[in-house]
């Protein structure tokens, strides 16, 4: 189930709306992919400007460290058959996710930490939909990865290149639909908007321990 199509679909939800949540309100910081804050980071570097350089370059070790932490974890829990190593991951996630609806605006470098710790989590622990390998906080690959499914079933007629390129499309929509429920919620409820993801995460968890996916 941690492959299912709608475990996938409750974590793009989540990643789109992070993204959101942290550029809106958290001082204009990505959590998700690290591509645009490494580049600031190069920028302000350049130019000398070492507090901005910093107030990047934080999120980005918290991203790896995240990385680092789900290695540890799927070492150590890969024989539990009480609890699935992943959804000890999605716990982990909701619990710092919780911290941060409640941190201020003073301490918004701390809450970026988090929520990029929490994606870094996410996209180390699940990687595939239905056998496709693809990542629900970040856009950039499946968007490359659907098109070129999609251009190669227009050529050969394959219904699985299709079925997969579709998968792909499928998820960024789901994204993006996160990144504007994110935005809506966020203008009405500001740092607590987070607590929304914090919901999607643990239907997420729930949905683990179904038998089969819903979405059929």
């Amino acid at each position: 189930m941690s492959e299912s199509l709608l475990v996938g679909t409750l974590l793009a939800l989540a990643g789109g709306f992070m993204d959101a949540y942290t550029y809106l309100i958290r001082d204009q910081v990505f959590a998700n992919a690290q591509t645009g804050n490494i580049v600031l980071f190069g920028v302000h570097l350049m130019n000398g400007e070492w507090r901005q350089a910093l107030h990047y370059f934080i999120p980005i070790v918290s991203f790896s460290v995240g990385v680092l932490l789900v290695l540890a974890i799927r070492a150590r829990m890969q024989e539990n058959r009480t609890l699935h190593w992943r959804q000890l991951v999605l716990v982990l996630e909701i619990v710092l996710l919780f911290v941060v609806a409640f941190l201020p605006q003073q301490m918004n470098m701390l809450a970026n930490v988090l929520v990029s710790f929490t994606c870094a989590m996410q996209v180390e622990c699940f990687r595939k939909i239905r056998g496709v390998t693809c990542a629900t906080t970040m856009c950039t690959g499946n968007l490359r990865s659907g098109t070129e499914l999609l251009w190669n079933y227009r050529r050969s007629g394959d219904p699985d290149q299709k079925r997969r390129g579709m998968h792909y499309i499928i998820v960024d929509l789901v994204f993006v639909a996160g990144a504007m429920l994110g935005a809506l919620v966020t203008r009405f409820t500001a740092e607590k908007a987070i607590l929304t993801a914090c919901v999607l995460l643990g239907a997420a968890f729930i949905a683990m321990f179904l038998e089969e996916d819903i979405f059929t």
